[in-house]
């Protein structure tokens, strides 16, 4: 392959090593290690010592072809001068006849060869995923630069439209104020003429009556009689002088009112919603066990390992081990579990039908009671948090009530989630619970007696953030059943849809982002969910409607994309 590439990139081609002309590479003898032209194989090369015992391939398989490793003589590291012969696939490791009988006799042993191709295949397959995660991580760069290239678009058209839309707004503030200052000052010079009217009149009567009052002051200074009279004659006539009329009332100048002003006379910015990457879900089964359970209501992992499975209704609770094909029951208890989960301090938690207070199972196997109480409710559901959080979905059908309450690691209520801000009930029957890193709780809520339902999210300050009800198209036909719930190590949540076998994904606001349908990697009837301590998805399953036979799967998914 490499020679072939060289080739294309325009490099000087590689001459025959045997003799050197210009004849067309078209073989390679791995003993050997030469590249050699067709005439040079059978003319030349074979009459080499021990020709024909040596691998020669063709140049197309160059690149492709793995050499064949000599097993015969791997030196034992314990046992100095002892070659290894065998593989322990118990201990994983290489041993020689002294090692099988001193330590490895009874252990699983195999073929060295055997065990060589065993980890080259689980080799080739970490690698395929390794290389479809590398193509997945190119994709969504891809699809991210490709959001961030609409989103720089977005953003220049809003910074363009919000530039437009400042110097608008300027001109019209502008030219409003400059109306304003006009219509003020015309207010102004109005009222000033009508006082200069009036005081105009007031002032030539002033002048007026003022010549008067001289005259008549005149007139009683004199003294002579004749005079006096016949001047007095004439003034009386002028003494009576009519005052102007002023205005009672006069309008004044206008008054400037500043008005309010906020951001509606500018614009605001709007959320444009939640922007998702398109994600592209993959499931593949990496294992499969057979179990005797009729249904895996129930799965709680452990961190040895180690899964609790839980039939339910009919009274079966089980601790296994993974060993190989098989699960390794290591405990069994007869009890009806309404609701389980394994603690960080590795305690076992469950709502038992019936009782108010939640039981525990020891990691030593012991059945007791816990320190958790939810009377006068039953539990119905459970979800841990953190070392000293605790979340149960309860409920009372006698006070037909239900509620979600957040514990402490004493047992104390610190928060009972029961009725919404216009004091209606906020759930039916909480029959599974989970929460995400952004403080939402995800709660299925079982309204009907067939299954159907819907999930609701709750906010820490305990409103509804959103409420999801399935997919128009999944559950056109179908009404939503959701009997799992999980989240998933990307802060993704998982909902098993048990009307149409499909996975609702949806993100920490409780909005669909994917989905999957199971039956398509040939997963029938899913009914219950976990993740491992390494991310792996596990999928519990129930027993077709019409089987007597106990058949439940339990399946180890690898998952890509939530």
């Amino acid at each position: 392959m490499a020679f072939s590439m060289s080739l294309k990139k325009g490099q000087v081609p590689v001459k025959c090593k045997l003799c050197e002309t210009d004849r067309p590479i078209q073989c390679k003898c791995m003993d050997c290690s030469i590249l050699m032209c067709v005439h040079c194989k059978n003319k030349v090369h074979s009459q080499f010592k021990n020709a024909q015992d040596h691998k020669i391939i063709s140049i197309e398989e160059i690149g492709q072809h793995r050499e064949e490793l000599d097993f015969t003589n791997i030196k034992c590291h314990e046992h100095t001068g002892q070659s290894s012969c065998l593989y322990c696939n118990t201990c994983e490791m290489l041993v020689c006849p002294t090692c099988i009988a001193k330590v490895h006799k009874k252990h699983d042993l195999i073929e060295i060869n055997d065990a060589y191709n065993k980890k080259v295949k689980r080799l080739n397959k970490e690698l395929g995923k390794m290389q479809k995660s590398n193509q997945n991580m190119n994709a969504a760069k891809g699809k991210l630069n490709k959001l961030m290239s609409v989103e720089n678009s977005k953003y220049s058209k809003a910074r363009l439209t919000f530039l437009i839309h400042e110097k608008n707004v300027k001109e019209r503030v502008e030219k409003y104020f400059k109306e304003l200052k006009s219509k003020l000052s015309q207010s102004h010079e109005t009222v000033l003429t009508i006082f200069t009217s009036d005081l105009n009149s007031i002032s030539l009567f002033a002048n007026k009556i003022e010549e008067r009052i001289n005259q008549v002051q005149d007139s009683i200074a004199i003294s002579n009689a004749t005079d006096f009279f016949a001047h007095i004659k004439t003034l009386e006539k002028f003494t009576s002088i009519k005052e102007p009329q002023t205005k009672f009332s006069y309008s004044s100048s206008l008054r400037f009112v500043p008005g309010s002003f906020n951001q509606s006379h500018i614009g605001y910015f709007q959320d444009d919603g939640v922007l998702e990457v398109e994600k592209d879900i993959s499931l593949e089964i990496e294992s499969e066990y057979q179990t005797n359970f009729p249904i895996i209501a129930f799965i709680s992992t452990c961190t040895d390992h180690s899964i609790w499975l839980s039939a339910s209704q009919y009274k079966l609770l089980q601790r296994v081990k993974p060993e190989g094909n098989n699960l390794n029951v290591i405990s069994t208890f007869n009890i009806k579990v309404c609701g389980m989960v394994v603690t960080p301090s590795h305690q076992l938690l469950l709502c038992i039908e019936g009782k108010s207070r939640l039981q525990q199972i020891s990691s030593t196997g012991e059945l007791t009671d816990s320190v958790y109480d939810v009377t006068p409710f039953l539990p119905s559901a459970i979800h841990v948090v953190s070392e000293n959080k605790l979340i149960v979905g309860a409920y009372n059908d006698h006070l037909c009530k239900s509620a979600v309450i957040i514990m402490n690691e004493k047992g104390n209520k610190e928060t009972m989630y029961e009725h919404d801000e216009h004091n209606r009930p906020l759930f039916a029957y909480p029959k599974r619970i989970t929460t995400t890193s952004n403080g939402h709780i995800h709660v299925v809520d079982k309204i009907s007696g067939d299954l159907s339902g819907k999930l609701l999210v709750i906010s820490p300050d305990g409103h509804i953030a959103n409420e999801y009800t399935g997919h128009s198209a999944i559950n056109k036909s179908k009404s939503f059943k959701p009997v799992n719930i999980v989240t998933s190590p990307n802060d993704n949540v998982v909902v098993i849809d048990k009307a149409t076998h499909i996975l609702h994904i949806l993100n920490n606001n409780g909005h669909l982002v994917s989905y999957f349908n199971t039956n398509d990697i040939g997963i029938l009837f899913p009914w219950s969910l976990g993740f491992n301590t390494t991310g792996q998805l596990y999928i519990g399953c129930t027993k077709t409607a019409d089987s007597q036979i106990m058949e439940a799967k339990l399946y180890v998914i690898d998952i890509v994309g939530f």
